[in-house]
């Protein structure tokens, strides 16, 4: 669980507002009791802002609607006008799932018995060093509520032994495979409800907006679409178990320095079709919980705007927000503070005793309180965690404690890690076809990244330290391995079973050393590394984001050399993002460039099954891989202030490769690339269905965003996919659109996919389907989202430069 001690807002206030949407859009400003409804096209013109409160008078088991009352705001003049303008007008309210409906009439009933202190208490952690989890809450026998245990992490329970390492989620996501995904989540449920814990805080979805992002690897990359794919599969398959799942983190955490006295400005229409998406996903997926970020001039934990205005009646969401930073966070919409004190060992609360005197006093209004008991209970009762649920049989806290039970959770799931790392696997390089190995007589193993850390792979707390093979990176987002299978291991045991000499050298610095085991070698691996974490670790100077792109431990002086002295070296990256390879990657004896990124426990054998053929590579890049950091539109602020840094996110919708292909930049390897062992062709491009242009959802409302009619599929985009080669694999076809060039849009924004078995010579015809919201961009006049007018271009590829078939939507 990363640190709730959050200072956070969502925007800056409207300066030197231009007449580009792009520029302007309804920014979320910094007074936390505003929400931006619309923009100033020029001096003297108006700016909008609406206030939100709750009125109970609306509320149901299925419903509740929102009242507001809305400024115009002039420069220095303010007048209070009624809520009679097109752009507040609010929609009719939207009743919740059937599971939420139950869920909400269970909690009321448990509420109606509580007295003020017990309420309280639901909402308040225990303290950091109390409890025997991330974050506790007491429990309440009058309602037999045993009280919620919140465990770390988005790749597998913190702390705690007997678990499995899975795969981080940036691997997940270069799986590009749904089925995958999902069944990750599943198997990281059973883990968490089998150690008894409540609440997984994961999975993570922030957008990997800068490449030196420290946890983006814990995400799903830098598109948006991607990661609400990510984020939606890996939520529905954790709370199949039982377990609820936590988004996070709610909203623009896209770096680790100055995260908690920074203040992220994003423009309105930037801020919906980027950043909001994977949370839109996960609250389709009914996820219970949202966790919010660390940064923005109105702290994100008691930001109306983002809390009350975004999540709760935008998205309609109606779980419980978690985090902590003020006792007033209450009124903007927080529910529950974690891990409950106001710094480690304060033993005072923000909630606690201090919400019970404000509730008194009417600071925060009693039912509030009722609403953020009803909504905690109420994710307890939509898992079903009333009804036999586990009891958590540890203490993450203390490994000696007496409550460590040492319960095996792991089942059979290091298969399906193993697979994961080796769909997730992207080959990006294979001169004269030299993969999949064929029984070569001598092999080169080089570089620290192939062996073990010396220590053990658990030695360094919250595996801070880059020693031996990197499976995940640093910080809150981790989970002790039960074992970790290395790439000299695995391959050594393949080589055993062909006869195949294997040399090695595991010091990435003996220059000479490596060349001597590359040497006469028929074949030659570099194993090189670049890791990164949270901010509360500095590892090798890198404090949290990583200082550069460069690979570790002086990894492209490793490649040069082995290079120079062995025609056949194949370069294995274990990473937590891109890293510039140019150094080498045109060299003559660089023949194969195997991306492995972060794949948990079994990253040998996954990376073996690859190498050797046992598995046909099939991951693609969920990010850009450029040739110089200078080639990005965003890179992190390293700047020290004691001041709130302001971080402008001025490349608004242009992230990725979508700024790569407006700006006409070369990458050394595009996003969704990846090569295979076999070929593919594309054919028979069809498109039906019809999308009329003009608004797609209704007004700025309760739901507005989750609109049924938004999210139909209306569009269907058919085509035939044929294996040509002599051998079986996956394929995966991406669908992108041009939306045209009134919108200001990127030229190309992924909007499907899938991943395809093909056996030699088989072909299968190919179904993806688009929704009104996937045409649409949101308009920050109406406050709505809108299908513009003119024609969209379809384009069908292997990557999002590789494109294979083309169409259009006319309208």
């Amino acid at each position: 669980m990363a640190s709730m001690l959050i200072m956070i807002s969502t925007a800056s206030s409207h300066q030197g507002i231009s007449s580009d949407p792009r520029d302007n859009a309804a920014e979320i400003t910094g007074r936390e009791d505003t929400r931006v409804f619309g923009l100033s096209l020029a001096s003297g013109d108006y700016i909008q802002y609406t206030n939100f409160s709750f009125d109970s008078r609306f509320e149901s088991p299925g419903q509740r609607c929102m009242r507001g009352s809305s400024w115009i705001q002039r420069h220095d003049h303010v007048a209070r006008t009624s809520l009679l303008h097109a752009s507040t007008s609010l929609v009719n309210c939207q009743g919740d799932s059937p599971e939420w409906s139950a869920a909400y009439v269970k909690a009321k009933a448990a509420v109606a018995k509580l007295n003020l202190h017990q309420k309280v208490d639901l909402a308040t952690g225990v303290g950091f060093f109390f409890g025997k989890c991330t974050g506790s809450t007491p429990a309440i026998s009058d309602i037999g509520f045993p009280g919620l245990c919140l465990e770390d992490s988005a790749l597998g329970v913190r702390n705690v032994d007997k678990v499995s390492a899975f795969p981080a989620g940036i691997n997940a996501a270069a799986t590009f495979n749904r089925t995958l995904m999902r069944q990750r989540g599943v198997a990281m449920g059973e883990e968490f409800r089998g150690k008894g814990v409540h609440v997984q805080l994961g999975p993570m979805m922030n957008i990997m907006r800068a490449p030196a992002s420290g946890r983006a690897w814990e995400g799903f990359g830098a598109d948006p679409y991607l990661s609400g794919e990510g984020a939606f599969e890996t939520t529905t398959g954790i709370q199949s178990q039982g377990v609820q799942a936590t988004a996070k983190h709610f909203i623009n955490n896209e770096q680790e320095h100055s995260r908690m006295t920074s203040s992220s400005n994003v423009d309105d229409r930037t801020q919906h079709e980027v950043y909001l998406h994977p949370f839109l996903r996960s609250i389709q997926a009914n996820v219970a919980a949202v966790m919010c970020s660390y940064i923005n001039g109105t702290s994100a934990c008691e930001n109306n705007s983002t809390l009350n205005g975004l999540l709760k009646t935008e998205l309609a969401f109606k779980g419980y927000w978690v985090a902590t930073h003020s006792t007033a966070s209450a009124n903007s919409g927080l529910d529950m503070t974690m891990p409950g004190d106001i710094f480690p060992g304060s033993l005072i609360s923000f909630f606690g005793e201090s919400l019970v005197i404000a509730a008194d006093l009417g600071v925060v209004p009693k039912s509030r309180v009722d609403d953020m008991a009803t909504r905690i209970l109420a994710g307890w009762y939509l898992l079903g965690q009333d009804n036999g649920y586990p009891a958590v049989s540890f203490n993450s806290k203390d490994a000696n404690s007496g409550d460590n039970q040492h319960i095996d959770v792991q089942g059979d799931h290091a298969s399906l890690i193993r697979t994961i790392g080796a769909a997730s696997t992207v080959l990006l390089k294979n001169s004269r076809n030299v993969l999949p190995l064929k029984s070569p007589k001598s092999v080169a193993v080089i570089g620290s990244g192939a062996g073990p850390n010396p220590k053990g792979p658990n030695n360094c707390v919250d595996r801070t330290c880059n020693s031996g093979v990197l499976a995940m990176g640093w910080g809150s987002g981790t989970a002790d391995f039960p074992y970790l299978i290395t790439p000299l291991d695995a391959i050594g045991n393949r080589s055993a079973t062909d006869g195949t000499v294997i040399s090695s050298s595991l010091s990435d610095s003996d220059l000479n050393a490596a060349a001597k085991a590359a040497i006469g070698k028929d074949v030659a691996f570099v194993f090189i590394t670049a890791d990164s974490g949270e901010g509360s670790y500095i590892i090798e100077g890198n404090n949290g984001d990583r200082n550069n792109l460069q690979a570790w431990h002086g990894g492209d002086d490793l490649v040069k050399k082995v290079a120079s002295v062995n025609n056949n070296t194949i370069v294995v990256v274990n990473t937590v993002g891109p890293i510039v390879v140019e150094a080498w990657i045109d060299h003559p004896n660089v023949t194969g460039l195997v991306w492995s990124g972060l794949p948990g426990q079994e990253t040998g054998n996954s990376l073996a099954d690859v190498l050797y053929g046992a598995y046909n590579p099939s991951g693609r890049l969920p990010y850009t891989i450029g040739k110089s950091v200078n080639d990005y539109s965003a890179q992190v602020d390293y700047t020290f202030s004691l001041l709130t840094l302001q971080m402008p996110y001025s490349e608004g919708l242009f992230v990725d490769y979508r700024h790569f292909d407006a700006a006409g930049i070369a990458p050394r390897f595009e996003f969704g690339f990846g090569l295979s062992y076999t070929t593919f062709t594309y054919s028979g491009l069809s498109i039906s269905g019809s999308a009329k242009p003009g608004p797609s959802s209704p007004p700025y409302g309760f739901g507005s965003s989750l609109d049924a009619s938004l999210h139909e599929k209306v569009i269907k985009v058919s085509f035939t996919l044929r294996n040509n080669g002599r051998v079986a694999g996956h394929e995966v076809p991406q669908l992108y659109l041009s939306l045209p060039a009134s919108t200001n849009s990127p030229p190309s924004l992924l909007k499907g996919f899938d991943s395809v078995h093909l056996t030699p010579g088989q072909s299968k015809t190919v179904t993806l389907e688009l929704s009104r919201y996937d045409l649409s961009i949101w308009n920050v006049i109406t406050q709505r989202w809108e299908i513009p007018s003119g024609k969209i271009g379809v384009k069908i590829g292997a990557s999002s430069r590789d494109i294979r078939l083309t169409g259009a939507l006319g309208n």
